[in-house]
């Protein structure tokens, strides 16, 4: 009697990840991956590289270099990269395309429907310079971009995953859509950022922890700190962050020199947020807006530092104001000054925000590992059994 064939195993569905820059998907989407590799998906990151393979290769992820500029606007590149990114996907047997941030959408959605890979996650991680523009251009620019992603890049298998429900609204979608799901950013894990005390006062030692953008309203803080200061607070300023060689808006050296020479210290890039934010008392992100879910909010909160930024989506999706900091309207010098004269004041008001912040992340679904919950969801549904 004829013993039966053993069939052969079933290979690993295969995800691959569509980001523009290596640095972004090891800062931020490390967890994600872990999530995915530890659920038996084959995963690969395409991205551009720079300094960051190993970290992403260390969670058991292979990456595929390809290279495209995102702060370019020539539609040519970017059909070009599509056509590439095509190939890859092909090449790698995509069954899931994860394309991160608006052109990764953009030319990872054109080359997923290119290969014929219909099971898509597009996240948005913030609209950019798109979601701070009230202007008719602006408006027009995000229409376009709403009917692109909903329509000609989409299918019926394609999932939304969204850092605040405010950019869902802007897509048109209900965040409530089971197409649709909120997370809190790239969440943070608590356990790696703990509070430690706070540092004497006065002065009130306020940080901004961020790439050096004037979108991020850098010089809106150091114009508040300069009012507060004038006013007789005692008010201390220090920024943590370099310029973005690859973005437009983009604060020169010499400007943030400047800055330090009228008694705002700029330290440049940091490795260890927690030592910065066991130095302060406050994060600030006076932002334009454009945000996902600020990362640097989740990591100062998760310190037990309160908040101060402004009232724009992503920021507000963490902050309540007056609980865990203080909201402020976008580009408003004298009402981000008043706020922080306020707080100098009440050192008692500096500690109770703290340590609402860390609950905020602990309690509203900010941490990693809420996060990669939700994102193994869609992955399975996109699978199946």
């Amino acid at each position: 009697m004829d013993r039966p064939t053993p069939s052969e195993p079933t290979p690993p569905k295969t995800l691959v990840f569509v980001v523009t820059e290596d640095w972004f998907f090891a800062s931020h989407f490390l967890p994600m991956a872990r999530a995915a590799v530890a659920m038996g998906l084959s995963v690969a990151v395409v991205t551009r590289v720079r300094d960051h393979r190993g970290a992403i290769e260390a969670v058991g992820v292979r990456v595929v270099p390809l290279e495209d500029e995102r702060s370019s606007l020539n539609p040519m590149a970017a059909g070009y990269a599509a056509g590439q990114l095509a190939s890859i996907l092909k090449a790698l047997k995509a069954d899931i395309v994860h394309c991160i941030a608006l052109r990764s959408i953009l030319v990872g959605g054109t080359a997923a429907a290119m290969a014929g890979v219909p099971a898509r996650v597009y996240a948005p991680t913030g609209l950019g310079l798109l979601g701070a523009r009230s202007d008719a251009a602006g408006r027009f620019a995000r229409t376009a971009l709403r009917h692109l992603i909903r329509g000609p890049l989409a299918t019926g298998r394609t999932r939304f995953l969204f850092e605040n429900p405010d950019d869902a609204r802007a897509f048109g979608l209900d965040p409530a859509d089971t197409a649709v799901t909120i997370v809190g950013g790239a969440g943070i894990d608590p356990d790696a950022h703990r509070p430690a005390p706070l540092p004497p006062a006065p002065p009130l030692r306020v940080a901004i922890v961020s790439r050096m953008l004037w979108s991020k309203g850098i010089d809106v803080a150091v114009e508040a700190v300069r009012e507060a200061r004038a006013a007789g607070s005692p008010v201390a300023l220090s920024l943590y962050g370099a310029p973005d060689p690859s973005n437009r808006r983009a604060i020169p050296e010499e400007t943030l020199r400047e800055w330090s020479r009228d008694g705002i210290a700029w330290h440049g890039p940091t490795q260890d947020v927690s030592r910065v934010w066991a130095a302060h008392h406050l994060a600030c992100l006076p932002s334009r807006g454009g945000e996902g879910l600020p990362r640097t909010l989740l990591e100062a909160a998760a310190c037990g530092r309160g908040l101060v930024a402004t009232d724009v989506p992503g920021c507000r999706a963490l902050i309540r104001d007056r609980v865990e900091g203080v909201l402020v309207p976008p580009g408003s010098v004298a009402a981000l000054s008043a706020a922080l004269i306020r707080l100098a004041a009440d050192p008692e008001a500096v500690a109770r925000v703290g340590t609402a912040a860390r609950a905020r992340v602990i309690e509203g679904g900010f941490t990693e590992a809420a996060v990669a919950g939700a994102v193994r969801a869609i992955y399975a549904e996109l699978v199946g059994p």
